[in-house]
C-alpha cells in the first residue's frame, strides 16, 4: 500500500514543446534562461515592423554576398565595349551597363561582399578597442581615466571621413588600409559610452560585493561591467554602421579605398558621375545599394535600442 502511495505521488513533467520551453517563466538552467531572453528579443523584433524590415535588408546583404556567384548574371569585371552604357532592362542588363560595358548588376552584388567585409572587420576591432578604453577608463578613473580620455576627445575633434582621409594618405590607398584607416577613427563613441556606463556602476553594491570576495580589476570589469555594458555598445555599433559604410564609399569615391576594377559601391558611384546627366543609372544604382544598406541597419539599430532598453523590458 505505501508501495503503491509513494508511485502515485511522484510528480510527472509532460514533454515540453520548444515553444513552451522557450517561453517558461521558471528556466531550468543558464542555456534556457539565455535563449528565453533571445527568443523575447525576437519576439519584440518581429513585432516592430520597420526593425523587421531592416533585418531583412541586412539578411538579403548577406544573402547576396554569400550567394554571389549564383546571384549574378555576368562577370563583374568582364569589359564589353559594344555593350557600354547600356540602358537598365535591355539586352539582358538588368540595371544597366557602366561605361565599360560591365553589369552593374552582378557588380554591386559583388560588390556587397566589400561592403559586409568592411562592416564586419570595422565591428570587430573599433567596438572592441572602445570598451576596453571606456571601461578600464572609467573603472580605473585618476591620471588614467585623464590620459585615455584625452586622447579620445583628439580623435573625437576631427571629422571621421577628414581623418580617414588623412590616415588613408599616410597608408597608401587600398582596401586594408581604408578598412583600418576606419577601424582607427570609430572607436571614440563607443569609448565615451563604455565609460559613462562604467561609472554608473563601479559603485553599486554587488561591484562592492565582488571587490571584497577578492575579485581583481581585470576580473570585475570582464565578468560584471562589460556583459551590462553590452547592450548600449550594440545599439551604436548598429546605427554606426551606415555611417561606416558611407565612409567606405566615400573613400572608394576618391579613389583611395577599393582600387579598379574591384566593384566597390563608392568607386562606381566616382566612375559614373561623369555620365550623370544623360546615362543616370550608372551612378544611380550603387548609389540605391548604399542608401538600402544604409536605412537598414539604421531601422534595425532604432528597433535593438527599443528590445534592449532595460526600462522597457518589462512591457
Amino acid at each position: 500500500m505505501n508501495l503503491d502511495t509513494q508511485h502515485t505521488s511522484e510528480p510527472t513533467t509532460p514533454k515540453q514543446g520548444l515553444k513552451a520551453w522557450l517561453n517558461s517563466d521558471v528556466p531550468a538552467s543558464r542555456f534556457q534562461a539565455n535563449m528565453v531572453q533571445l527568443y523575447s528579443g525576437w519576439l519584440k523584433l518581429v513585432a516592430n515592423p520597420l526593425a523587421f524590415l531592416g533585418f531583412l535588408i541586412l539578411v538579403g546583404l548577406l544573402a547576396s554576398a554569400v550567394f554571389a556567384p549564383w546571384l549574378a548574371t555576368a562577370d563583374p569585371i568582364a569589359q564589353d565595349l559594344a555593350a557600354r552604357l547600356t540602358p537598365p532592362g535591355t539586352d539582358g542588363f538588368i540595371l544597366g551597363s557602366d561605361e565599360l560595358g560591365r553589369d552593374i548588376y552582378s557588380r554591386i552584388i559583388y560588390g556587397s561582399r566589400i561592403t559586409l567585409l568592411i562592416v564586419t572587420l570595422v565591428a570587430v576591432t573599433a567596438p572592441v578597442f572602445g570598451l576596453l578604453v571606456g571601461t578600464f577608463a572609467g573603472y580605473l578613473g585618476g591620471w588614467a581615466d585623464e590620459v585615455l580620455m584625452r586622447v579620445t576627445d583628439v580623435f573625437l575633434a576631427f571629422p571621421k571621413l577628414v581623418l580617414a582621409l588623412a590616415f588613408v594618405a599616410a597608408l597608401g590607398a587600398g582596401i586594408e588600409n581604408a578598412i583600418l584607416a576606419i577601424s582607427i577613427t570609430a572607436w571614440p563613441p563607443y569609448a565615451r559610452i563604455a565609460r559613462a556606463e562604467t561609472l554608473t556602476i563601479r559603485n553599486s553594491d554587488f561591484i562592492s560585493a565582488v571587490r571584497l570576495q577578492g575579485a581583481g580589476t581585470l576580473h570585475i570589469i570582464v565578468r560584471h561591467i562589460w556583459p551590462l555594458c553590452l547592450s548600449s555598445i550594440i545599439v551604436r555599433m548598429t546605427l554606426d554602421m551606415a555611417g561606416i559604410i558611407l565612409t567606405a564609399a566615400g573613400l572608394g569615391f576618391l579613389g583611395l579605398g577599393a582600387q579598379p576594377p574591384m566593384p566597390e559601391w563608392g568607386a562606381m558611384i566616382s566612375a559614373g558621375r561623369k555620365f550623370i546627366l544623360d546615362q543616370w543609372w550608372v551612378a544611380t544604382m550603387p548609389g540605391l545599394a548604399i542608401f538600402i544598406v544604409s536605412l537598414g541597419f539604421n531601422l534595425l539599430g532604432d528597433g535593438l535600442r527599443d528590445i534592449l532598453d532595460p526600462k522597457k523590458s518589462k512591457s
